[in-house]
């Protein structure tokens, strides 16, 4: 049941690399609207995923001594880390007609780290619980629809066809059933595997919430009423997280 319920989660968040289809004939910004919404969904999708779901659940399995603190804490750094170095070598590329095929290729590289370490997090959810798996599992959805688009985009630009850039991000994407695979593989091989990244997952979405998307949001702020909407949108993600409490 645990391999069914991973496999088919990665498979989906797979599945949504070709996303960027659909948006392609959307105008540009009802386009930028739409995915702020969604950004802010997210925070509160990942930050509720953490806190409501995760968190407790490393506290449950591994106690409340100082263990699940610093894995949290972590998780933050070691997200940190990987995506200061990721952003150091985008900087490093130039945007010039000589350099617009390296900046495809880095893009790839980071997705399929990206997408492998995505297919780990949702697998060893799902070996602690399935509504903890499914939690997961939407949290990186939404996270992972405004990146997909993102990095559709950037591939486009960077030279290649609608069609090849489908095909790659897809390719990409299907990473994510290797990491699955080799946790399920390993979680009866090290006792306790699945339990350590749990706090560690929770660390890696607190900063992509922190971090990553509400920075993104603050940017479009300047009214009031949009930032209502924005606050709205958090406390619906926050909502969804608590409501799959009743699945436990």
């Amino acid at each position: 049941m645990v391999w069914a319920y991973s496999i088919g989660s990665v498979v989906l968040v797979s599945i949504i690399a070709l996303v960027g289809i659909f948006f392609i004939a959307v105008d540009r910004q009802r386009l930028d609207k739409m995915l702020l919404f969604l950004i802010s969904f997210a925070v509160g999708a990942l930050a509720g995923d953490a806190f409501i779901h995760l968190i407790p659940e490393a506290f449950e399995e591994m106690g409340t001594g100082l263990a699940v603190p610093l894995l949290i804490i972590g998780g933050m750094m070691g997200f940190f880390v990987l995506e200061s170095s990721l952003r150091w070598r985008h900087c490093h590329f130039p945007i010039s007609e000589h350099h617009v095929h390296p900046v495809g290729t880095l893009n790839l590289t980071g997705e399929t780290l990206h997408n492998f370490i995505d297919g780990i997090l949702i697998a060893a959810s799902y070996s602690v619980s399935i509504p903890i798996g499914v939690a997961t599992t939407i949290a990186v959805i939404l996270h992972e629809i405004p990146q997909e688009i993102g990095d559709f985009g950037v591939l486009v630009y960077a030279g290649h066809s609608v069609r090849k850039a489908l095909l790659y991000n897809f390719m990409v994407a299907l990473t994510a059933v290797l990491g699955a695979v080799i946790v399920l593989a390993l979680g009866d091989v090290v006792h306790g595997l699945t339990t350590l990244i749990l706090p560690i997952t929770a660390g890696g979405f607190i900063y992509m919430a922190l971090s990553d998307l509400i920075p993104e949001i603050q940017q479009h702020c300047e009214r009031l009423a949009v930032l209502a909407g924005h606050f709205g949108a958090v406390l619906m993600g926050v909502g969804l997280m608590a409501a799959l409490v009743m699945l436990e």
